[in-house]
C-alpha cells in the first residue's frame, strides 16, 4: 500500500509545527498579558489612592468618602473607608500600619479584587477594582489573531509543500518513464539546492544510461555481424561439401580458418567481459620486458614466415618494468598479430623492449592522423578499414588499452601511412632500475 504523498506529509508537518507554535504563543501571551494587566491595575489604583489623599485633605474619612464616592461610582473602582484594617491581608495591614502603601489582590464580599490601600487620618483608604476575566477581552483578541495567523500559515504551508513537491513529482514521473524503456526529456533544474542537485543527478543518470544502452546496442550489432560472417561461410562450405561441389580439403581449410576467427572473437569477448568485472585480477611485479618480447616473437615466428614478413625482437639489455608478465604477453601478442596481418609481404615487424617501454613497429599501410586518437575504441578500425584491409574483429586494440591501464600504464600510436606505424606501451619502472633509452 502506498503511503502519503510528499506534498501531504509536508503540509501536515508544517501544520503541526504551526499549531504547536500558535498554542505556545497563546499560552505565553496569556501569562504575560495577565501579569501586565495586574501590574497596570495595581499601579493605577495606587496612583488614584495617592491623588485622593493628596487632593482631598479633610480631617474625617467620612467627609472624604462623601466627596469622592460619586466620582468612584462612575468608574470600575470601589472606594471603602475602614476604621479597622481587618479586611486586608496581614502583610497589607502591616504596610498600612507603618504608613506605607499596599497593593495586591484580595477577596471582598465573595469576589476577587485588586486593591490599593493607604493610611488616612483618621482611618484607611482602600480602593478596589474587580478582577476581570481575560476571556472577556485580551484572550479573545489573541485567539482571533492566532486563528488568522494559523490560516495564513496553512496557506503558506500548502504553497510551500506544493513548490517543494512539484519538482520531485516531475523527477518521479521521469524516472517511471525511464524505467518503462523510454528516455524522457531532461527535467528542469530548479528549486532548492537539494532539489536542483537531485534533478541534475537524474539528468546525468538518464544521459549515462542512454549512452550505455546505445553502446551496448552497437556492441551487440557489431558482434552479431562478426559472428554471422564466419558462420555463414562455414555453413556454405558444409552445404557445398554435402552437395559434392567443392573439394573437401579446400572446404576443411576454409572451415578451419573461419573457426580460428570465431575462436579469436570469442576469446576477445571473454577478455572484455573479465575486464568489466570488479574482481579482474592483475598481479604486478618486477619483470623483464626483454624476456616477454622474446617469448612473443617465438610464438609468431611460424605465422610471420607464412605471411612472408620479417619478425624480430630488439632488446640489447634487460628492460625492467612493474607489470603482470602474462598480461604484458597478451598485450604484445595482440599488437604483433595485428601488425603481421596488415604488413605486406616483404615487410618488417619489430618488437622493441627498453626499461618500462614496449614498442611494436610495422611497415604496413598505417593509420590516418584523424584515426590514431580513435584506434583503441572498440570496433572503430574494423568499421573504418574493414572493407579495405584484413583487419581483425576490432576488439584487439581495445583489450590492449584496457590491460595496459589495469597495470597502471598507458598506450598510444603514431603512424606515417605506408611507411611506419608504432604502437608504444609505457609501464612503471622499478625505482632502482637505471633509465635507458630505446635501442635504435
Amino acid at each position: 500500500m502506498l503511503g502519503q504523498s510528499l506534498r501531504s506529509r509536508l503540509f501536515q508537518a508544517i501544520g503541526v509545527v504551526v499549531l504547536i507554535c500558535v498554542a505556545f504563543t497563546i499560552g505565553l501571551g496569556l501569562v504575560l498579558t495577565q501579569r501586565e494587566v495586574k501590574k497596570s491595575a495595581l499601579r493605577d489604583l495606587a496612583h488614584q489612592v495617592d491623588l485622593i489623599r493628596a487632593n482631598e485633605g479633610v480631617a474625617s474619612a467620612k467627609g472624604l468618602k462623601s466627596k469622592v464616592q460619586p466620582i468612584l461610582d462612575q468608574s470600575p473602582e470601589r472606594e471603602i473607608y475602614l476604621s479597622e484594617r481587618g479586611d486586608l491581608p496581614l502583610w497589607a495591614q502591616e504596610h498600612v500600619a507603618q504608613n506605607r502603601p499596599a497593593q495586591g489582590t484580595m477577596t471582598f464580599g465573595g469576589d476577587s479584587y485588586y486593591f490599593a490601600a493607604l493610611k488616612a487620618n483618621p482611618g484607611t483608604i482602600i480602593l478596589l477594582r474587580r478582577q476581570r476575566s481575560l476571556l472577556s477581552g485580551y484572550v479573545w483578541g489573541l485567539l482571533i489573531a492566532a486563528a488568522a495567523g494559523g490560516l495564513l500559515a496553512a496557506l503558506a504551508a500548502f504553497l510551500l509543500a506544493r513548490r517543494i513537491a512539484r519538482p520531485v513529482d516531475r523527477i518521479a514521473a521521469a524516472a517511471r518513464t525511464l524505467a518503462g524503456g523510454t528516455h524522457p526529456e531532461p527535467v528542469a533544474v530548479e528549486g532548492a539546492t537539494e532539489i536542483a542537485t537531485l534533478a541534475s543527478a537524474f539528468n546525468d543518470l538518464a544521459a549515462q544510461l542512454q549512452r550505455a544502452q546505445e553502446a551496448e546496442r552497437n556492441f551487440l550489432l557489431s558482434v552479431s555481424h562478426e559472428l554471422k560472417t564466419p558462420l555463414t561461410a562455414i555453413r556454405g562450405y558444409a552445404e557445398a561439401v554435402e552437395d559434392g561441389v567443392v573439394d573437401p580439403r579446400d572446404a576443411a581449410a576454409t572451415v578451419a580458418s573461419e573457426a580460428r576467427r570465431l575462436e579469436r572473437l570469442v576469446k576477445d569477448l571473454l577478455d572484455l567481459a573479465r575486464m568489466n568485472r570488479t574482481d579482474f585480477s592483475v598481479h604486478n611485479s618486477e619483470i623483464d620486458l626483454a624476456e616477454v618480447v622474446e617469448d612473443a616473437v617465438r610464438r609468431y615466428e611460424q605465422q610471420a614466415e607464412t605471411f612472408g614478413v620479417e619478425l624480430r625482437a630488439v632488446a640489447d639489455a634487460p628492460a625492467p618494468a612493474i607489470a603482470d608478465a602474462d598480461r604484458v604477453l597478451q598485450v604484445v601478442s595482440n599488437l604483433v598479430e595485428n601488425a603481421l596481418r596488415l604488413t605486406p609481404q616483404g615487410g618488417e615487424v619489430r618488437v622493441v623492449a627498453a626499461p618500462g617501454v614496449l614498442r611494436v613497429e610495422d611497415t604496413g599501410p598505417g593509420l590516418a592522423e584523424a584515426d590514431t586518437e580513435h584506434a583503441f575504441e572498440r570496433f572503430y578500425l574494423h568499421e573504418r578499414y574493414g572493407l579495405e584491409r584484413q583487419v581483425g574483429t576490432g576488439l584487439g586494440l581495445a583489450i590492449v588499452k584496457e590491460l595496459t591501464l589495469a597495470m597502471g600504464g598507458g598506450v598510444d600510436v603514431e603512424s606515417r601511412p605506408g611507411t611506419l606505424t608504432v604502437f608504444t606501451v609505457r609501464l612503471k619502472v622499478p625505482k632502482v632500475a637505471a633509465r635507458e633509452t630505446l635501442p635504435a
